[in-house]
């Protein structure tokens, strides 16, 4: 009876000892699982840190860039950019470093932002170089022309390719344009089921250089099998008649002015991507394409 007691105790023990080990391995491991998950909350508040910083110097970057050229085109598009970098680098703000999928999510829109943002840099390098070259080119002619009268023949055909770019630099431009379609109640819908009217508003740009005056504007809306919605009504551009799909006269002086028309939709239409073109004086002044599903 005494040995089995012994026996007893001793197994007890033992079991005692084998559960204190378990006991402290299970709170040893928690430790080092915290310790991990505080390291890796550490490395993604840094990564945070970093993102912001690098999000924030896009956004200067865009509107450094802005300043420095004078294409309303170019400049709306950085515009954009511009305004998608800060609205990411506001939902960077918003997100815990704890959320671990947010941060990898936002690190990946980054790397194309970075991307998107190269490209723009070597657009702009190569639109300064182009410029420097006319610079250079109009102070050769200047010299040119002072030093000897003998090349009156050549200053007069580089005089004629001026006259081009300056009938170019006086064309109307079609900026921020918008296509969008309401439904009956007038709210914007992508469903072209549901569209009762087409809705395009644009900026015709300041420009100086160009003549004030009554302008007709022509407006093309082509369905997504190429046909344009039309009336019948034409115009005159590269010596053809095109269809167009709206009309308006404004009266242009010379500073920027908002135009909105509309296209009341009356026939069946499809899915797809509709374009839209804007055409004034005889030239296309900008255009742009939206989907309907």
């Amino acid at each position: 009876m005494n040995m089995n007691k012994k026996t007893l105790i001793i197994v007890f023990a033992a079991l005692c000892i084998v559960l204190a080990g378990i006991l402290i391995y299970a709170f040893h491991r928690m430790q080092t699982r915290q310790a991990e998950n505080e390291q890796m909350i550490e490395v993604l508040k840094m990564d945070k840190a970093e993102m912001e910083n690098e999000y924030q110097q896009f956004a200067m970057q865009y509107n450094e860039m802005m300043t420095q050229i004078n294409n309303d085109s170019l400049i709306s598009q950085l515009a954009i950019e511009q305004e998608r970098v800060q609205k990411l680098l506001d939902e960077l703000r918003r997100t815990k470093a704890e959320d671990a999928r947010e941060i990898m999510r936002l690190k990946k829109e980054l790397a194309t932002l970075r991307a998107i943002l190269k490209d723009y840099v070597m657009q702009i390098d190569s639109l300064n170089r182009e410029n420097q070259a006319l610079r250079t080119d109009n102070d050769n002619l200047r010299n040119q022309n002072q030093q000897a009268r003998a090349h009156i023949t050549d200053l007069s055909t580089q005089n004629e390719e001026l006259v081009d770019k300056v009938a170019i630099a006086s064309q109307l431009n079609a900026t921020g344009i918008s296509a969008v379609a309401h439904n009956k109640r007038g709210k914007a819908t992508d469903q072209i089921s549901k569209a009762k009217k087409f809705v395009i508003s644009f900026t015709v740009a300041r420009n100086v250089t160009t003549q004030t005056g009554m302008r007709s504007i022509y407006v093309r809306l082509s369905t997504p099998t190429g046909s344009v919605l039309t009336q019948g009504g034409t115009f005159t551009y590269e010596n053809r008649e095109l269809q167009y799909s709206i009309a308006k006269d404004i009266e242009y002086t010379g500073e920027e002015q908002t135009v909105t028309v509309y296209w009341d939709i009356a026939e069946s239409l499809s899915a797809g991507q509709y374009r839209v073109e804007i055409f004034a004086d005889g030239q296309n002044i900008g255009g742009t394409t939206f989907g309907m599903r």
